[in-house]
């Protein structure tokens, strides 16, 4: 396609959001290379992410640029190259979250640098989302979101809880430390763990490096606070025998995900080569499928707009932090983290991403209260 003519086509798509090129409002883009407009055109979420970063194209809040991109469906009306299609087709081909590949995202994106991580995040370093309601700070408001997940889980003094995908062990410090319980958590992340490890010192935890399909032993609770993004769909139900398999016939389990409306065997392309490695997100109807047979569902809980308050938070703590940290990641990073952080806001705003917490049984026990909000 022409350059003329792919710049006029981007420039009527964008129209339809109500975004203008080199417009005023702090969610027009600026373009300055003209060769952005093929680029999208041709590479759509790739070239898009990508040339951002190359700074063919400026804006100043792109989190409300996505809000009005997602709101307008833009993405459903541009088709992709062979890139595009071939990261589809390589989903359906493979399986992307095999075992073997299950510590990529943790040397990927993880194991990025803890001081990254301490300064943009809370001061118990959740990497999930947080619980607004009656919060006025990010720590407030993750430990809101830590007392609602012990109290749907009905946790008690002496209980052996395992945590699939532990992170710095934020959810098993907080659990022990305020319920009495004994927690193992196991993360495919070196540098959490190492920190992790710091930071539980004195409490009943064990943090392991180790892969979720290898945990043994019997657990009165078994969860996960943002793992099931890297399962993917061809794992779901693997995820939910290993839950099975480790959960005492009176248990209680729970997991805490980012869903989408809508049923895919694929990631956005540019977060899968730049920020999360062979993860996706899961519909309700891949997750009901993958827990059929298996479990009663107690309780499904959908608080998605949070989400979008927790990375607007992170982003605020990013920037505030970066002259510290700019010399160690450099230019490019800086537009990458943005760029993530941001997009990633804006999917919340515009509702196309949902945050959904889900508490199951074995069926036959009787059905615990777990319903908090």
């Amino acid at each position: 396609m022409p350059v003329d003519s792919a710049e006029k086509t981007v420039r009527q798509l964008l129209e339809v959001a109500g975004i203008a090129v080199n417009g005023s409002n702090p969610y027009d883009i600026q373009v300055h290379n003209p060769r952005f407009y093929q680029r999208v055109l041709s590479e759509t979420a790739l070239g898009l992410g990508e040339s951002y970063m190359d700074g063919w194209w400026d804006c100043q809040a792109l989190d409300q640029f996505f809000d009005r991109v997602l709101r307008a469906r833009l993405d459903e009306q541009v088709k992709g190259n062979w890139k595009i299609q071939w990261h589809a087709l390589r989903a359906k081909i493979f399986n992307l979250q095999a075992k073997r590949r299950a510590f990529q995202v943790g040397k990927k994106h993880y194991d990025i640098g803890n001081d990254l991580y301490t300064r943009m995040l809370d001061k118990r370093l959740n990497y999930t989302c947080a619980y607004w309601k009656n919060a006025r700070n990010l720590d407030e408001a993750q430990e809101a979101k830590l007392e609602l997940v012990c109290k749907k889980l009905n946790l008690k003094p002496g209980m052996e809880v395992l945590e699939l995908g532990c992170g710095w062990g934020s959810f098993a410090i907080y659990a022990a430390e305020k319920y009495g319980v004994k927690v193992t958590g196991v993360t495919v992340s070196r540098e959490q763990v190492e920190l992790g490890r710091q930071m539980a010192k004195g409490l009943p935890v064990e943090l392991k490096l180790m892969d979720y399909r290898d945990v043994q032993g019997r657990y009165d609770r078994v969860l996960s606070i943002g793992i099931m993004e890297h399962v993917g769909y061809k794992n779901y139900r693997t995820y939910m025998e290993v839950v099975d398999r480790t959960l005492k016939d009176d248990g209680i389990a729970f997991f805490h995900t980012i869903g989408s409306n809508v049923s895919t065997t694929t990631a956005n392309a540019w977060t899968t080569k730049y920020i999360f490695p062979n993860g996706m997100l899961p519909s309700i109807a891949q997750l009901a499928r993958a827990m059929e047979g298996l479990f009663v569902m107690e309780d499904w809980h959908n608080f998605g707009p949070h989400y979008d308050k927790t990375l607007m938070a992170w982003y605020a703590n990013f920037e505030a932090a970066w002259p510290e940290l700019k010399d160690k990641y450099g230019e490019r990073f800086y537009r990458m983290w943005r760029y993530y952080l941001l997009s990633s806001a804006g999917g919340f705003r515009a509702r196309q991403t949902q945050l959904w917490q889900v508490v199951m049984t074995k069926p036959g026990r009787e059905q615990p209260e777990c319903r908090y909000a």
